[in-house]
């Protein structure tokens, strides 16, 4: 039995897409379309009256975002979870807090002071609701470059005479060498929060998009590298210089191996029981994450059992085991900076400025994603800028997020800044009541914290072979910001970063493709050529450009014109040895065909022909084909055929600019000097965007042989309008 299928009937027909109009040109949308509208300059009294108390108010939610939740904040649904994040992130902050300001080669309790006041300002002036405000490793580390270099111990040395002249002890005045530099880092505090509340006044927010993320991460790397080269005279319990500038990872590791014999044991084994401990807990944590209420505070564990057992067997006394020593209770009265060392401090605070703000912004983006809100880049500028100037009154140094906390504050069930606010209240806590409690607490410890929180950043090697199999060139942005950060330092490290980067942009602005074909089964209009680019002309790539439309095209201007000039060299030869003969031989005159183009390009071929006179032989002149012309001759004459070749097989050449954002003067003059030989061919542009358009007015790129009716609004209209353009041209035989 046989089947037939027949179509369903009741099938919608296809949609149809039919648009019909004339062809518009830049000129006529210009001129008739497009009527900017006359806008007379208000008064201050008008523009104080637009103002109106919505925008007041929406002024005012936007530079403090708390206002739009915390009137509408839910206390039964949000409150217990921001509570027990609160205290969590508050138990992670205060060992963080102390071992980060090692880092920053202050004493440990402007750590402290570092985790209050800038959390509390981020509570009302930030738009993230989960990340964490505070000390962090890498910005911490970069000031310590800074202060130490600035301030190093050979400023502070001091002779003490051991009863006579020839018995001399040198020791380092470590209370004014402290005292040095934390003036150092308060005043370069000051400075990053300036810049940064600048850029974010400026609506700078997007500069953090100069720092991809493979950048960000391989400068990361080599900054964990760099803290943890730092941390091995702690662990070891040797003394050693601090270092600074190029090559200093290099010296502290050759340091801290030639001194290496006089380790101290009962550090060492301080230290390693502590890593160990920390490494399990952050496991557990990691492999019962779904099942844990919360994570098992490892950190302030460790510092709590460490200073308990350093007071009980006094370790310091007994092992010369290195302690925190002097934690001073309570808040310091606020001071203003010494800003007579700014003017040492700009690079570097640029630098701190810069990477902070992309460090918070990027993990902001990340937690915002994730719970469906929104960030805003420029408020977060302010926020930053808020948290360091005014809390660098308060003896602070440079803070950022820190991504370990963030995690904390998020997976624990915080909700809004809330958590933050509680987090600030345990360090307040801890410096008002009971800041002296942790003075016996080992170094070794907070250097066991740093290293083990140095985990997540060295997993970011894995990114190398990842890259490797994606993308070659975000790899060597990667590899170099590594490379140069460890060898250079970290401030000469992110700017040859930033410069590599800056130049694979480049590179790849100046490798785009450029195609003159159509779609797969799309019909080339005989004579018209499409070309087609994919990046922007500016000068590191329009002699690229011009290469390119000459390779794709098969237009080559110069070539063309020089053959134009040798063909004009040879009619003019051979019309003077014609006029020679023509008075030898009168019966007989020359024709000069002139063809005038469809698009007024006055293209004189220079062809010849000698034509019979008297008789009843007739010439016509007839086109054939893309602008050749043959003579065709009754029976009488002669069936000589002679044919006009033109110069190109190409008439028209249309530049697409659909992907094009700028164009420089640069750009602008090579693409008029590829319109230039419109004796040749003609060159029309077509989809320029208003922002184009204007740019190219500003250049006065409409002047000359270029003119708003060679641009079109789409492709079709430019085709259509040479299409027209390109019918038979009139001949003019000269006798």
């Amino acid at each position: 039995m046989e089947q037939h299928v027949t179509p369903c009937e009741d099938a919608p027909p296809p949609l149809m897409y039919r648009v019909e109009r004339p062809v518009f040109d830049e000129a006529y949308l210009h001129t008739q379309l497009l009527h900017p509208r006359e806008r007379s300059p208000k008064t201050i009294r008008q523009r104080l009256a637009h103002c109106s108390s919505e925008r007041a108010k929406a002024i005012a939610l936007s530079f403090l975002p708390i206002l739009t939740w915390l009137p509408s904040y839910p206390v039964k649904e949000y409150l217990f979870g921001d509570l027990v994040s609160g205290l969590s992130t508050g138990v992670m902050q205060l060992p963080q807090g102390l071992a980060y300001a090692m880092l920053a080669a202050v004493p440990p309790v402007y750590g402290l002071y570092s985790s209050f006041y800038p959390v509390l300002l981020y509570t009302f002036f930030g738009t993230s609701r989960h990340i964490s405000i505070g000390t962090f490793a890498v910005i911490s580390l970069m000031i310590g470059g800074v202060v130490v270099r600035e301030a190093p111990d050979s400023m502070f040395m001091i002779q003490a005479l051991n009863g006579t002249a020839t018995n001399t002890t040198v020791f380092i005045d470590t209370e004014a060498r402290d005292a040095r530099r934390v003036h150092i880092a308060v005043v370069l505090t000051t400075l990053v929060g300036v810049i940064q509340l600048v850029l974010g006044l400026l609506r700078f927010g997007f500069v953090a998009i100069y720092l991809t993320e493979p950048l960000v991460r391989g400068f990361t790397t080599a900054a964990a590298v760099h803290v943890f080269i730092s941390q091995l005279k702690y662990l070891l319990g040797i003394q050693t210089p601090r270092f600074s500038g190029p090559l200093s990872a290099l010296h502290s590791v050759t340091a801290v191996f030639s001194d290496i014999t006089s380790t101290n044991v009962t550090t060492l084994i301080v230290g390693g029981v502590c890593m160990v401990v920390l490494y399990c807990v952050k496991d557990l944590n990691e492999r019962f994450k779904k099942r844990l209420p919360v994570p098992i505070p490892g950190e302030i564990i460790v510092v709590m059992v460490s200073t308990g057992i350093s007071y009980g067997l006094s370790l310091s006394e007994n092992y010369q085991v290195d302690v925190v020593r002097t934690i001073p209770s309570g808040l310091l009265p606020p001071a203003i900076p010494d800003f007579s060392l700014l003017p040492n401090l700009v690079t570097d605070s640029i630098a701190i400025a810069v990477v902070g703000f992309s460090m918070g912004i990027s993990l902001a983006k990340i937690f915002a994603l994730k719970h469906g809100y929104s960030v805003d880049g420029n408020q977060e500028l302010i926020a930053l800028g808020l948290c360091n100037f005014v809390s660098s009154f308060f003896h602070t140094f440079a803070i950022t997020c820190s991504m370990s906390r963030s995690l904390v504050q998020e997976s624990t069930g915080g909700n809004t800044q809330i958590a933050g606010l509680l987090a600030s209240m345990v360090v307040l806590l801890v410096v008002v009541a009971i800041g002296f409690v942790f003075q016996p607490l080992p170094q070794t410890a907070l250097a066991a914290i740093i290293m083990v929180n140095l985990l997540g950043m060295f997993k970011q090697f894995r990114d190398i072979p990842a890259l490797w199999r994606t993308s070659k060139i975000e790899l060597a942005i990667w590899l170099v910001a590594f490379v140069a950060s460890v060898l250079l330092g970290l401030d000469l490290g992110l700017l040859v970063a930033l410069g590599f980067a800056i130049l694979s942009v480049i590179y790849r602005t100046q490798s785009e493709t450029c195609d003159s074909a159509s779609l797969f089964q799309a019909a080339e209009c005989t004579g018209i050529k499409i070309f087609h680019s994919n990046s922007s002309i500016y000068f590191a790539n329009s002699d690229l450009y011009l290469n390119a439309l000459k390779e794709k095209t098969g237009v080559d201007p110069v070539h063309l014109q020089a053959i134009r000039k040798a063909r004009k060299r040879k009619l003019k030869k051979e019309s003077a040895e014609r006029e020679s003969q023509n008075h030898k031989s009168p019966q007989k005159m020359s024709a000069v065909v002139k063809l005038v183009s469809p698009f007024n390009m006055d293209l004189e071929l220079g062809v010849t022909h000698e034509v019979v006179a008297g008789g009843g032989s007739q010439n016509h002149l007839e086109v054939q084909g893309n602008g050749q012309v043959a003579e065709t001759h009754t029976e009488s004459d002669s069936e000589e055929t002679r044919f006009l070749e033109p110069l190109c097989p190409v008439h028209t050449l249309i530049l697409d600019w659909t992907p094009v954002n700028f164009i420089d003067s640069v750009g602008a003059k090579a693409i008029k000097l590829s319109v230039r030989y419109r004796p040749t061919y003609q060159t029309v542009c077509c989809f320029l965007t208003g922002t184009l358009l204007a740019e190219l007015r500003t250049l006065q790129f409409f002047t000359g042989v270029v003119a708003p009716e060679m641009v079109f609004p789409t492709v079709h209209d430019a085709v259509l309008h040479c299409r027209r353009r390109t019918a038979p041209p009139t001949i003019t035989a000269i006798q």
